[in-house]
């Protein structure tokens, strides 16, 4: 009797852009679950020492931090996702080789950040609006990382976060310092007419004016009155 071969059953074949995907996403999910902090902790650091130039931090966990951060970002870019031959055609390198450069560059500094951790940390929150294509911003990154000179730890009290910001609080003192006038500008722009004087007051302030016509009217004549009898006065004096 004879038997029927079994059948080989064939498993598609993986391209190596799939291999790579997979590889990328994996490296980016390994940093993730080596983080101690939420990301939303990492964008506050990085941004106070972008605003200040001054760390707080153990440099360890701030290294940490700026590790976790700088393969977020080069994981946002499309040339990411491109097959090896292209990556080496458009960086000259893969993915992951560049990805590993940049962090043993970051890691090699022991003693201290380098000293231009405030712009590579400008770099890190808004890369994607300053370096259009990846490997502008690996030539940028390997440039504040190819430095000898570190930081020293600060230790001046740390920036609150919920401080309010001075912008705010001068708006306040402008309306607050806001001229009469000024005031009655604004009012009349938002749509509220300004009190006007009641028309009593206007009556009397009429009257009163009036009055003080004829006064000044009567007084007049007076005086001139005065003044003719005093000159009729002379000449009769002079007869004399």
């Amino acid at each position: 009797m004879e038997t029927q071969p079994h059948e080989i059953l064939h498993q598609p074949p993986v391209s190596s852009n799939e291999v790579h995907n997979d590889d990328a996403s994996n490296h980016s999910r390994e940093a993730e679950q080596k983080q101690d902090v939420s990301r939303e902790e990492v964008l506050q650091t990085l941004q106070v020492i972008a605003s200040t130039g001054k760390f707080w931090h153990d440099w360890d966990k701030l290294k940490s931090m700026l590790s976790f951060q700088l393969k977020q970002v080069l994981a946002e870019y499309p040339e990411a996702k491109l097959t090896t031959e292209q990556q080496y055609a458009t960086l000259g390198e893969s993915y992951i080789e560049l990805v590993n450069k940049l962090d043993e560059a970051l890691t090699c500094f022991i003693d201290g950040p380098p000293f231009t951790l405030q712009r590579l940390c400008e770099i890190l929150l808004d890369a994607k609006g300053i370096y259009p294509n990846l490997s502008k911003l690996a030539l940028a990154l390997e440039k504040n990382l190819l430095v000898t000179s570190t930081l020293t730890i600060c230790t001046d009290p740390y920036p609150q976060a919920t401080a309010k910001v001075p912008g705010d609080q001068e708006k306040t003192n402008e309306k607050e310092n806001l001229q009469p006038d000024t005031a009655q500008n604004v009012t009349a722009q938002n749509g509220v007419e300004p009190q006007l004087p009641d028309k009593d007051e206007v009556m009397t302030e009429a009257d009163v004016g009036d009055d003080m016509t004829i006064d000044m009217e009567t007084f007049e004549g007076d005086k001139s009155s005065e003044t003719n009898s005093e000159t009729n006065a002379e000449p009769n004096a002079n007869n004399l």
